[in-house]
């Protein structure tokens, strides 16, 4: 099933805005679709005066907030990799983030994308990390538990200063002692199911994927606090996709239906662009959000653009690469010191921004 031409259009957006500019082919890359289309989705929201076209280039209409302009690189020299999967908008405004902080920092930094490829992170960061590479901030894929717990051995011996962005190593691993900046995401959870609860829901649906440590995390999260609180009386955790990996194409399933065998009136969806097809599926069938059935998505990215805004989590993704940067910048300062630091592991704690797509049982 394709992403439908307004959600396509919303992410366009959305990406255009956290970056100031960006080139057509990379949109078309990052969307999975041909130029061609993005180029006729930019000429429609030019016309509409959302964004502004240039040769190639989708620019945003409003202010930008840009980094400053660096100082002069650190005489110590060496670059910073910074690494995180290709086609990841979230991870993308990590990655901002941490480079404005290494940009003010004088740090020359060396943007690495990762292929969707199981593994693909191994044989990149050792090839980095023979070029004059000073550390490493990077946010692995991770699509499954066995993936993740294969980078282990490897990436605890980098010999280089590593900080882990958005990812929290399993404990006891061989990465528990690596400094490493996460969004708390059972606080999220919370968050979303709070809200919800308060609104009077009693029936209520998670539906993530299972192909990173955030959906892995998020389940997980859900299915402790929905058992712990007495007021929901039926609560189930469901992919919102399946079929998702490299060469295939992602089936999102017909949640709609799914929502009615539960009779839930509230759902949390991982991410934005699953919300957001969830509520054109609900209107297909007659559903009205948030009248007849509450969302609230996780993320953030794209969820305030749909047409009805959506109720989102929003976990400090520019913040987590700030601090991850931070981190870093400081184990590069102790290596010319007398030792090492506290290895810190960090949880930043998400917003919830409340919107239009959920409210109180039984409103009309």
């Amino acid at each position: 099933m394709r992403e439908p031409r307004d959600v396509r259009r919303q992410r366009i957006l959305a990406v255009v805005e956290s970056r100031g500019e960006a080139r057509l082919s990379d949109l078309a890359d990052d969307l999975e679709v041909s130029v061609i289309t993005v180029r006729r989705d930019v000429e429609d929201l030019a016309r509409e005066g959302r964004l502004r076209r240039g040769h190639g280039v989708a620019r945003s209409v409003g202010p930008v907030e840009r980094s400053p302009a660096p100082a002069e690189p650190m005489a110590t020299g060496g670059a910073v990799a910074l690494m995180v999967p290709e086609r990841h908008t979230y991870l993308y405004e990590t990655m901002h983030g941490a480079r404005g902080v290494l940009n003010e920092a004088g740090m020359r930094v060396a943007l690495h994308i990762a292929p969707q490829a199981e593994g693909a992170e191994r044989p990149l960061v050792e090839r980095v990390l023979a070029e004059d590479v000073r550390g490493l901030l990077i946010a692995p894929r991770w699509r499954t538990a066995a993936e993740e717990e294969a980078d282990y051995a490897w990436l605890a011996a980098s010999g280089v200063p590593t900080v882990l962005m958005e990812r929290r190593p399993r404990a006891g691993s061989a990465l528990h002692a690596m400094d490493s900046v996460c969004t708390d995401h059972w606080y999220g959870i919370h968050l979303a199911v709070d809200h919800l609860v308060r609104f009077g829901h009693r029936r209520i649906v998670l539906a993530a994927r299972d192909d990173s440590p955030t959906a892995r995390a998020l389940r997980a999260a859900f299915a402790e606090i929905a058992a712990s609180r007495p007021e929901i009386e039926d609560w189930s955790v469901m992919l919102s996709a399946e079929g998702a990996g490299p060469g295939r194409v992602r089936e999102p399933l017909d949640l709609a239906a799914r929502l009615r065998e539960r009779g839930a009136t509230g759902a949390v969806l991982h991410g934005d662009v699953d919300a957001l097809m969830l509520v054109q599926q609900l209107m297909d069938r007659g559903v009205r959000v948030p009248q007849d059935c509450s969302v609230v998505a996780y993320d953030d990215v794209v969820a305030a653009l749909g047409s009805t805004p959506l109720t989102a989590v929003s976990p400090p993704k520019h913040e987590v690469g700030r601090t991850a940067a931070g981190l870093l910048l400081r184990r590069l300062d102790e290596l010319a010191g007398p030792g090492a630091g506290t290895t810190q592991r960090v949880e930043l704690l998400p917003e919830l921004k409340v919107r239009g797509s959920a409210t109180h049982v039984g409103i009309v």
